[in-house]
């Protein structure tokens, strides 16, 4: 609770708002307006992944349930402070599974070199949406070793997060 209260002392301006308030406020084409310049944080009681693209299509940096605990949504404050996407892993993997069906894979693997042949085979697997429970079970590893994939292919990619590894992978992002 202190990181939110001193989000503003940083530099940044964090707004956390009830999409229930946003529905009864104004119009949908209003959202972007009231969303630029500020790091706007949607809460709600109903998630949906239509709902979720919807308010970061708008300009949204994160959407949340909005009764998530405190010690969750410290992490979610910490995520954007550090100019992270906060979304739902359901939300996460429909968007990734998208960027795989409307883009090709880089032809040129130019992003996979800096890896190992099983970081590479990971990090394929992630950027298209499986999660680590099925990269395990796809590759026949623990999901502790997806894991151990994951970071060093975030690293090795200078990525953050598995939207900016499908980016790169798709040849989106060098």
């Amino acid at each position: 609770m202190q990181d939110m209260l001193n989000w503003k002392n940083r530099g940044h301006r964090l707004v956390i708002v009830d999409m229930a308030l946003l529905k009864q406020g104004c119009a949908e084409e209003q959202w972007s307006t009231y969303f630029d310049g500020l790091c706007v944080l949607v809460l709600s009681a109903h998630m949906s992944d239509a709902e979720g693209q919807l308010v970061l299509a708008k300009g949204a940096s994160g959407y949340a349930h909005s009764h998530s605990s405190m010690e969750s949504l410290a992490l979610i404050v910490s995520s954007l402070e550090s100019g992270a996407i906060w979304l739902g892993r359901s939300l996460l993997q429909k968007m990734l599974h998208d960027i795989d069906q409307r883009l090709p894979v880089a032809m040129d693997n130019h992003w996979a070199q800096p890896l190992s042949v099983r970081e590479a085979e990971v990090a394929r697997l992630a950027a298209v949406g499986y999660s680590n429970a099925e990269i395990a079970q796809k590759l026949l590893i623990t999901e502790r070793t997806v894991r151990a994939h994951l970071s060093a292919v975030f690293d090795k990619l200078h990525v953050d997060d598995r939207l900016q590894l499908a980016l790169k992978v798709h040849g989106i992002r060098r």
